[in-house]
């Protein structure tokens, strides 16, 4: 019975955040997403999983692409923090643990100001981040690809590797099951 109201509750979600204004590509699975402002900005695709408490924020005029995407079938664990000037990108079939953030810039600390400073952060189809993860702005993480708990990432990492550390170093390339 319990089952039945989570469902209810997920589906209600979808609804709401479709009359806002985020782009929904069928069913998703949504246990308490926090858009805070410009839902416009937001792509979810169909299958995803967003756990309780994960934010998606996205800063900035509204333009006519999307600054953040979360591919097809994609999970992303509670109390993860997605945060966008220009464009987080999260490709089909990956896992992030909990309370990781992922960002597409930093503050110049030459002005008064700290004006943002953004490049594109993508991270590939098939990837796995462990908990507490940091993706820094202008990353790409290869396509399958697993990041360590409690990682860095302050340069792009190459597909298929295993990476580890502060700031993230890769430690082996992973080796994939023969089909």
């Amino acid at each position: 019975m319990i089952r039945i109201w989570v469902a209810l509750g997920s589906r209600f979600q979808a609804l709401i955040l479709r009359v806002r204004g985020v782009r929904i590509d069928g069913k998703c699975w949504l246990g308490g997403v926090h858009i805070p402002r410009n839902p416009w900005d937001i792509t979810i695709g169909s299958g995803a999983m967003l756990d309780r408490n994960v934010t998606l924020l996205s800063t900035g005029k509204r333009t006519q692409k999307p600054r953040i995407i979360v591919g097809p079938q994609t999970y992303i664990n509670r109390n993860t923090f997605i945060d966008a000037s220009e464009r987080v990108e999260i490709g089909a079939g990956c896992m992030i643990g909990p309370f990781c953030y992922l960002t597409d810039h930093d503050h110049d600390l030459q002005s008064n100001w700290g004006a943002l400073i953004s490049k594109p952060t993508i991270v590939e189809e098939g990837c796995w981040l462990g908990a507490h993860v940091t993706v820094l702005k202008g990353v790409t993480v290869g396509a399958g690809s697993i990041v360590g708990a409690g990682t860095v990432v302050t340069k792009s990492i190459p597909r298929n590797s295993v990476a580890v550390g502060n700031p993230a170093r890769v430690i082996r390339a992973r080796e994939l099951p023969a089909e």
